[in-house]
């Protein structure tokens, strides 16, 4: 086994990692995808381990910023050895005093063990849910709603806002700034998002589509429990049967109640991914 610094002419192989870790623990598949790859290993430092020419454990951490950041990976066959633990050691001397987060995106319970056994707390946890196409829900529209193709502009963003205000910690971003991060996504459909309207015209609702992915969804406090928000996602689903896709996807938070309602409309586990957080120790 050798244990060397890997970088950008590695990508084939840490996907090949990445894509092995997915089969076998779920999780999020733009994972294997050169550009989330980059973000998530190809950090300031990296370290991995290799065996006969084979990529089978790797870790990178961000040093540039409060907190250091880390992702790791152990391919499925090389676990139970020890190598996750040195790992996530190597990572955290490379934080040296400063706090660090372990982000992962194929979750699995054998790695939260080893996280809270290392002095870490979850701090986040979110379904990946997986929808086949080939079967869709029947969703009635809700009494006078109706809906068109979400533009984007001011009232998108107000839908947005007002839907989410109530959601413990959110701090509502610049209206250019999260426009302008939809227009600039080059996967962003929108032919496929959609806003709802009541009777009168006023939004009540929306769901953006990015690629093959539920984006968001969200819903006014007062139309909460009239079906919009199943409206709307069933009606995302038979667009994007109809442009082709065969399976939708969306991530939810572990403690959100609208899993339930995901699930009711077909949508199908297919892992989780977290992040976890230790303190530095004040000396």
């Amino acid at each position: 086994m050798t244990w060397k610094e890997f970088g950008e002419e590695h990508l084939a192989a840490l996907a090949g990692l990445a894509e092995a870790c997915l089969a076998v623990d779920g999780g999020l598949p733009l994972f294997a995808r050169t550009p989330l790859l980059r973000a998530r290993l190809l950090q300031t430092r990296t370290l991995g381990d290799w065996h006969a020419g084979d990529l089978v454990a790797a870790v990178g951490v961000g040093t540039g910023r409060a907190p250091a950041t880390a992702t790791g990976l152990v391919h499925p066959a090389w676990r139970g050895r020890g190598l996750g633990g040195r790992l996530l050691d190597w990572a955290g001397e490379q934080a040296g005093d400063a706090d660090l987060l372990v982000t992962t995106e194929t979750w699995s319970p054998d790695a939260e063990a080893l996280f809270t056994a290392r002095g870490f707390a979850r701090t986040f946890l979110e379904w990946v849910l997986r929808h086949d196409l080939d079967t869709l829900p029947d969703v009635p529209a809700p009494d006078g709603v109706r809906l068109e193709p979400a533009a984007l502009g001011p009232e998108l963003f107000d839908t947005y806002r007002a839907s989410f205000a109530e959601r413990p910690g959110f701090a509502a971003p610049e209206p250019d700034e999260w426009l302008g991060e939809l227009r600039d996504d080059d996967g962003y459909r929108p032919e496929l998002s959609l806003i709802a309207r009541a009777a009168d015209g006023t939004a009540v609702g929306f769901v953006n589509v990015i690629d093959d992915w539920i984006d968001q969804v969200g819903v006014v406090p007062g139309w909460r429990g009239r079906r919009a928000g199943a409206y709307l996602v069933a009606e995302a689903l038979r667009g994007l049967a109809g442009a082709g896709a065969g399976a939708a996807w969306l991530c939810v938070n572990d403690d959100n109640p609208a899993a339930g309602l995901y699930r009711r409309l077909g949508f199908r586990d297919a892992g989780r991914r977290a992040r976890y957080l230790r303190r530095a120790r004040i000396r």
